[in-house]
């Protein structure tokens, strides 16, 4: 029980907006699992046992997280900063963040508790706001009211205004649901009262008024410049919680979180120093599956402290862009087979994947509607060959905490085997009858405790199966290296395709231009998955080859004195009932001895 409360005054006195979107803490017990991390999410929240994780299991493994396990495990502190792979929020893509383990044992508790920071969450802004401001409406450090720039009518102003769904006063509950309604409760809540109400928390008020006003100066420069055919729309998501939408017809089709803190894009590009292009999910049916998202961290440096204190971006007009992309890549005057990227191309497939192996563009219209699919579905044989040049890499993890449709059993299957049949001399014979009841209960017996349902009344057959606790398997790919040029041939049965690949600087595509798939039809290769899929789990016998450092608790927390089994956590034999034991026997003489024979 001590456990338990001291882990929930961790999450109450450890503020999370403080750490950053990529900031985050965890604790683990002696034997490496997690009893605190933000991965530590089951799906399914009806089971009542709590789900068992390990720490390496929670984070992609790497050399320096299993030292550091082991010397959590072993009561160490320490500190280390290194690079690692992190997965995305939506769980696509794997980047490469710098990330710094700082770790120490709890006090009079049995387990450790760690802090992850990335470099530009070490420090943090914290405004500070005059305590003779009544009301944010009076607070205009740009000559304007912050709060108007908030308002629902002031949208075609000031873009489309969302904000984050955080506990900023005790008495305003945050709306996941329906964020223009929050934001209406949120103006009348800060109009009736002051940022400074002791219901309300204070610093994560005043910061999302001072972005509220920051971006609004954002917009109006906007506004002042001509949005192109190729963008439909540019926004500003900040730390702080605002995100605007310029222009508003833009907003009303935005999909992405507001809260910035669960926001896939956002979070990535915060660990990359580059122009993050990030295509519609292949299912949706939106207009906003008809642009990709654009997007880069905005870097401070102040004192030599690094800041990323918001992300700013475009959205891409996908029809518009295609046609740029093909005039751009195409060769005028020219008589070869091969010039550019024409679209459409008998000869040529020219695409854009982005770093996890998506398709963001292509040459071709009928790879158009593909957009944000797995290129290892689209043309498996060139991914393929992509992976072998060391272009794209991979890393294959298990989900522990899934939840999937169970697999309905098969109800025309035999019955149980070794069932004997009486002759009719057996069926005659007393004493067969009473040695076949003893067995009959006998079998009751063992059925009722191995299989405790297997004697139940049959529910009725159900359509919709709930979901179940399993194991999921994905697949996650990214850049193997920082070269730029690749190239290789795809060999088939009775033809071949060359392809030539280039990265884009400071972005996160890569163009290929290869022989169309069309071109050579004998490569018949089982499509590479990515997507999340049902799994029996790693190999057991890899695992047991390779045990994981545990330790175990020092002493047993269900300790009881009046406990006579001397071991803890020891098991309770199953004891029948005497009289039950007692008719067993009497049966089992009198079969034995030939009292149930007639004299003949």
């Amino acid at each position: 029980m001590a456990i338990d409360v001291s882990l929930d005054d961790i999450k109450r006195l450890t503020p999370r907006f403080t750490l950053g979107p990529n900031g985050y803490y965890f604790a683990i017990d002696p034997n490496g699992y997690v009893l605190l991390h933000p991965n530590l999410l089951p799906e399914n929240t009806r089971f009542e046992e709590p789900v068992t994780l390990d720490f390496l299991d929670a984070e992609l493994e790497n050399e320096n997280k299993v030292e550091i396990r082991r010397m959590m495990i072993d009561k160490g502190n320490g500190s280390r900063s290194f690079y690692t792979l992190v997965k995305s929020q939506d769980e696509r893509y794997i980047d490469k963040g710098q990330r710094t383990y700082t770790w120490a044992p709890v006090n009079e508790a049995d387990y450790s508790l760690a802090l992850v920071l990335p470099e530009y969450s070490v420090h943090y802004i914290q405004p500070r706001i005059g305590d003779t401001i009544t009301q944010a409406k009076y607070w205009r450090p740009f000559d304007h009211s912050v709060s108007e720039s908030l308002q629902v009518d002031k949208f075609d102003e000031y873009g489309y205004t969302f904000i984050a769904p955080r506990e900023y006063c005790k008495d305003l509950k945050p709306q996941s649901s329906n964020n223009t309604e929050f934001l209406i409760e949120f103006n009348e809540y800060i109009d009736r009262k002051t940022p400074n109400h002791p219901l309300c928390n204070v610093d994560l008020v005043n910061r999302l008024l001072l972005d509220a006003g920051i971006t609004s100066e954002m917009v109006k420069h906007w506004r002042t410049q001509d949005l192109s055919e190729r963008i439909s729309a540019r926004f500003v998501a900040t730390d702080g919680g605002i995100t605007r939408v310029y222009p508003k017809s833009a907003g009303l089709d935005w999909n992405e979180e507001p809260e910035t803190y669960e926001s896939s894009f956002y979070k990535r590009s915060l660990d990359n120093n580059i122009y993050i292009f990030t295509p519609p999910l292949p299912d949706n049916n939106s207009r906003a599956g008809e642009t990709i998202l654009v997007s880069k961290a905005v870097n401070l440096s102040i004192n030599g402290v690094t800041l990323k204190p918001a992300v700013v971006g475009v959205k891409l007009d996908i029809t518009n862009w295609m046609e740029s992309f093909t005039n751009a890549t195409e060769k005028s005057n020219c008589n070869d087979e091969i010039c550019g990227c024409k679209r459409n191309d008998q000869n040529v497939d020219c695409v854009l994947l982005d770093n996890g192996g998506f398709l963001v563009m292509a040459n071709q219209d009928h790879y158009i509607d593909k957009i944000g699919q797995f290129f290892g579905v689209i043309d498996p044989i060139l991914m393929i060959n992509l992976l072998n040049e060391s272009l794209f890499s991979f890393n294959k993890t298990y989900d522990y905490q899934s939840v999937c449709y169970p697999v309905k059993e098969n109800r025309s299957s035999a019955g149980l085997r070794s069932v004997y049949v009486p002759t009719i001399a057996d069926i005659l014979n007393v004493g067969w009858w009473a040695s076949a009841a003893a067995w009959s209960i006998l079998q009751q017996l063992f059925v009722s405790i191995t299989f405790p349902n297997f004697l139940e009344a049959a529910e009725p057959d159900d359509d919709i199966l709930e979901k179940e606790s399993c194991i999921t398997e994905q697949t996650q790919y990214f850049f193997a290296n920082n070269e730029t040029s690749f190239k290789g041939n795809m060999e088939c049965a009775n033809c071949s395709r060359q392809f030539i690949a280039e990265k884009l600087w400071k972005t996160n595509l890569v163009l290929i231009i290869a022989d169309a798939k069309e071109s050579c039809k004998t490569c018949d290769v089982k499509p590479l998955i990515q997507a999340e899929q049902p799994s029996s789990g790693p190999d057991p016998c890899v695992i047991a080859n390779n045990p994981r450092y545990r330790k175990g608790p020092v002493e047993c927390f269900d300790d009881n004195e009046s406990e006579q089994d001397v071991d803890c956590g020891g098991a309770s034999g199953l004891s029948p009932p005497v009289w039950l034991m007692a008719i067993f026997q009497l049966l089992l003489l009198w079969r034995l001895s030939g009292l149930g024979c007639c004299p003949s």
